[in-house]
């Protein structure tokens, strides 16, 4: 097991799991046999989801393959009331995301869970050490089709599938253009964004960032945490989720032209306004505040998706939410991500996470809970597929999900886009955030108000900026 991946084995604790949870939703049942023979081909062939975890000494971990591996064992069926609908489903998750994984076996569940409204959603439960964020997202979007018989015949592409970000994780690497070519087939938008981070760290000059790395590890060890708000507080383990209504990218483009920059940078902005809103309808002071996003970077070359694994860093972020004007407050967000984009700020992070893999769990965990001092949440953006997708034959409907927060931080935020639509999933630990639906209403509020702002003339101050 690589330093890293055994870095993010190690950093479960009872009040935060180190598990990636997410959500797709069908507005018709699914078939339980269906999508167990479906995971069975595709997921079964993927070897990391045949193996588990094997301790092998205090600091060496090891993947071992499950003797008999069934992926049928991974797959739970779980029932709703009858005319159940989010509230029902909301507990639900809430439950499962505070058990841990078996780990007698590969660290990955999927739950059917039946009856939510007229359909049936699928609940995805898979351990970090498995992968990053941006890995694991694209495999499970691997396993889908392209249309309601996908799955019934047989494709020319890996797990005889025609799903082209299959290859990605075939037995065969692709090259580095053909990755790309099948990533931008189902990605156009998202795919420059998901493979520039790793495009400019390939780019850049080894020596230099080595050189560049210890005055970086330093400044981000010596920064001032983060200051006390809400969003911040002792951890008492229960988890609350929430996720906002399915919000067209159109209506997003429309705020875009109101306040300018990128889709991805308006929905980050939206996000600093909600929680602005959050702290004022809690009674905190707003004006001049800012705080730490800790937001995953991915490095990994497309061509080496199959692997697995963790290849990310994390920048730190600070969210202007001390600025009411929007339109201020995008230009400062796109100011501070400039700078961070042009800092070796995530390559350090990663090498730190991959070194603390390497030395006993105490000091691994001390350096943990320093680093989290110096962020309030984390936050993390994946452009999801321009059209819809398939599951053992149902349309997929839309997906969200919660990544998980280490360091003892208490708030995750989480947006996705799919099939022309966008929406925002927020997971705390209910002892210090009880209501996440209030920031997922914050973050509504404020991109509404965004799109009002259309047509109206900028302040006199920015417009001569």
């Amino acid at each position: 097991m690589a330093p890293i991946d055994r870095a993010w084995l190690r950093m479960d604790e009872p009040a935060n799991l180190m598990v990636i949870n997410g959500v797709m939703f069908f507005d018709a049942p699914l078939e339980l046999a269906r999508l167990r023979k479906t995971l069975g081909t595709r997921l079964g062939g993927v070897r990391k989801f045949r193996q588990r975890a094997v301790r092998l000494s205090a600091t060496r971990w090891d993947w071992e393959e499950v003797p008999g591996f069934d992926a049928a064992a991974h797959v739970f069926e779980r029932s709703l009331p009858p005319g159940s609908g989010d509230d029902e489903l909301q507990a639900l998750v809430e439950g499962e995301m505070s058990k841990p994984l078996p780990p007698a076996l590969p660290l990955w569940q999927v739950h059917l869970v039946h009856n939510y409204r007229h359909g049936s959603a699928l609940l995805w439960r898979i351990h970090h050490c498995m992968g990053d964020g941006i890995a694991l997202t694209l495999l499970v979007l691997a396993i889908t089709d392209l249309d309601a018989a996908g799955d019934l015949r047989q494709g020319e592409g890996a797990w005889g599938s025609d799903n082209p970000l299959a290859d990605l994780f075939g037995e065969t690497p692709l090259a580095p253009a053909d990755a790309l070519t099948h990533l931008e087939q189902l990605l156009p938008e998202g795919a420059r964004m998901l493979v520039r981070p790793a495009e400019a760290l390939a780019a850049s000059n080894r020596w230099l960032r080595r050189a560049a790395s210890l005055p970086a590890f330093a400044k981000l060890s010596l920064r001032w945490p983060d200051p006390r708000t809400a969003f911040k507080g002792k951890l008492g383990g229960a988890k609350k989720v929430a996720w906002s209504r399915a919000v067209s990218l159109e209506h997003v483009r429309a705020a875009k032209e109101a306040v300018g920059g990128t889709v991805n940078d308006v929905l980050l902005a939206t996000i600093a306004g909600g929680l602005r809103r959050y702290l004022q309808k809690h009674g905190q002071p707003v004006d001049g505040r800012s705080f730490r996003a800790v937001v995953p970077v991915s490095l990994r070359p497309l061509s080496q998706m199959s692997q697995l694994g963790n290849c990310f860093g994390l920048m730190f972020l600070p969210l202007p939410v001390g600025i009411a004007d929007p339109r201020e407050r995008l230009h400062e967000l796109q100011r501070r991500m400039r700078k961070l984009k042009r800092s070796v700020e995530p390559v350090v992070v990663m090498t730190v996470l991959g070194l603390l893999g390497r030395v006993p769990k105490p000091l691994q965990d001390l350096v943990i809970r320093i680093f989290g001092t110096k962020g309030t949440a984390v936050l993390t953006s994946v452009p999801g597929p321009a059209v819809k997708l398939y599951v053992a034959g149902q349309p997929i409907s839309g997906i969200t999900f919660w990544v998980p927060q280490s360091g003892r931080l208490g708030l995750g935020i989480s947006i996705m886009s799919f099939a022309g639509e966008v929406r925002l999933g927020v997971t705390s630990d209910a002892s210090i955030i009880p209501d996440p639906e209030a920031i997922v209403a914050g973050f509504e509020e404020e991109l509404h108000f965004l799109e009002e702002l259309r047509g109206a003339p900028a302040p006199v101050a920015l417009a001569e900026a």
